[in-house]
């Protein structure tokens, strides 16, 4: 980004941000003018993204969501940083197995929903506290269409998306009024993280959506963008479904 908008005076915590969703998530952000802190496993990655959005408004946390460590050190390494983290977007998630649920290691499902869903509650109390309770803001957690219903092959993280919608109505009603909290609900994006879903296919995969074509990020960081605005003032405990259509084809037909 060669040129920065004003700046809004908001900052954005974006977990899981160095590509993919939650960068798309936090590029929207920064170019609307907020500054932001990204999160995310690897170094080299968080780097390339922050120089790519901008160092004079980004900065970046290296480490795992589900470490309580890492949230804590992310959420203060933004206060100190910016002085206020008025927006969380619970980004990070894994899927590290596709098959039926019947034979899932539970300890991959521990897994899951350590990352998917103990992670962005862990985020949500630490930003809570350290500025939100007092200040309000707005929290948004990504989840996904397999949370609204079942999807072959992808049940674990499905249910663990199904927690993180409860998880968003719960928040929602506990944090009021001073927080509103939503959930996006995406069906494909092309990232690296749903390239199994869609790689060597994508003409196919794509064909059965209304719209077209599958997502990209800048299709999530938009309605993102939107839940954390102004324009979203009276709408809290609610999932955004941003799916291309996708859900109209279980109606008659």
């Amino acid at each position: 980004m060669t040129e920065l908008p004003e700046l809004s005076g908001k900052v954005a915590l974006v977990t899981g941000a160095s590509r993919g969703i939650g960068y798309g998530v936090a590029e929207a952000l920064v170019a609307r003018g907020d500054r932001v802190c990204i999160t995310g496993r690897g170094e080299d990655a968080l780097k390339e993204a922050v120089e790519a959005l901008g160092a004079e408004r980004v900065i970046a946390v290296a480490g795992k969501a589900h470490d309580p460590d890492h949230q804590t050190e992310a959420v203060a390494r933004t206060m100190e940083a910016f002085g206020r983290v008025d927006f969380l977007v619970n980004n990070a998630g894994t899927n590290p197995v596709f098959g039926p649920i019947a034979d899932l290691d539970l300890d991959v499902a521990r897994k899951v929903f350590e990352t998917n869903v103990v992670s962005a509650l862990g985020f949500a109390q630490k930003t809570w506290h350290a500025w939100q309770k007092e200040n309000g803001g707005a929290i948004v957690n990504i989840a996904s269409v397999a949370g609204l219903a079942p999807s072959p092959f992808i049940g674990a993280y499905g249910v663990s998306k199904a927690a993180m919608i409860n998880l968003t109505q719960q928040l929602a009603h506990e944090f009021a009024p001073k927080v509103r909290v939503n959930a996006i609900a995406p069906a494909v994006v092309k990232t690296r993280f749903a390239q199994a879903l869609y790689e060597g296919r994508e003409e196919e995969a794509a064909a059965s959506y209304p719209l077209g074509r599958l997502g990209v990020p800048s299709d999530i960081g938009g309605a993102a963008a939107f839940l954390t605005s102004g324009q979203s003032d009276w709408i809290t405990g609610q999932t955004l479904v941003v799916d291309g259509g996708i859900f109209l084809n279980a109606g008659v037909g």
